[in-house]
């Protein structure tokens, strides 16, 4: 997939600003499977330091909420502020699991990069975030998961050390028969992810301590656990 924006962007600045896998390469080639037009409201949902959100606003020119539980509102406002994107890029301080201050129907579409997983895995988040969306509007979620034929249960010997249940790493067939209960939404595009590598390979490159923490698990890993999961559908 190739992912022209995030090829050209600062990289110093996504180094700074990564906290997994590079969000801003993710959340570009998850885009390309979304009909995004300039000026959609968007909720980017877990947007840690916002750079998913800042790839939303500077490509599609469209006006984003950039909500996170760990990163403060106030950080994320200077960065966008910097970046001339503070009319744009709403942040907010948002916990899911304890509800969000929107109003029914208010959003186009709701994205989440590389965070959904610790909030979604259950079989009443996709129907609460359903609300905010207006009919005929998207949801969009990429997340860190596991090929085929793994599960949270099944962890090869080499990567237990390393990956542990609670992390809630899941296979595509996992997520797809999760969110097919939801009879309000039409499925579109599930699939796992050409970026795996390339986002992972950027992330260790980050000065972040958890980045160099990982370097190990993916020595260990070697290209054989990990997928990133794409999961896309439209409200009915």
């Amino acid at each position: 997939m190739h992912t022209p924006f995030t090829d050209n962007y600062n990289k110093a600045f996504l180094l700074e600003t990564m906290m997994g896998p590079n969000a801003m390469r993710v959340a570009e080639e998850l885009t390309a499977y979304l009909p995004i037009r300039e000026g959609m409201r968007i909720l980017d949902l877990g947007c840690g330091m916002g750079i998913s959100s800042i790839l939303l606003a500077e490509k599609f020119g469209a006006t984003v909420f950039a909500a996170d539980l760990w990163v403060s509102p106030s950080d994320n406002h200077g960065r966008f502020e910097a970046l001339g994107l503070s009319q744009n890029i709403i942040p907010v301080s948002v916990d899911a699991t304890k509800g969000l201050p929107f109003a029914h129907g208010y959003f186009d579409m709701i994205i989440s990069v590389d965070s959904y997983n610790y909030f979604g895995c259950n079989d009443t988040m996709l129907p609460y975030l359903m609300q905010f969306l207006k009919k005929g509007g998207h949801m969009a979620v990429a997340v860190c998961g596991v090929k085929e034929g793994y599960s949270c249960d099944r962890i090869p010997k080499d990567m237990q050390p390393y990956v542990q249940p609670d992390m809630n790493f899941h296979p595509l067939s996992w997520w797809r028969q999760l969110w097919s209960q939801e009879p309000n939404l039409c499925l579109q595009h599930c699939r796992e992810m050409d970026c795996l590598q390339q986002s992972w390979s950027e992330w260790l490159q980050s000065p972040n301590p958890y980045a160099q923490r990982d370097i190990p698990m993916m020595e260990a890993e070697g290209g054989k656990f990990f997928a990133l999961v794409q999961i896309t559908g439209q409200k009915a």
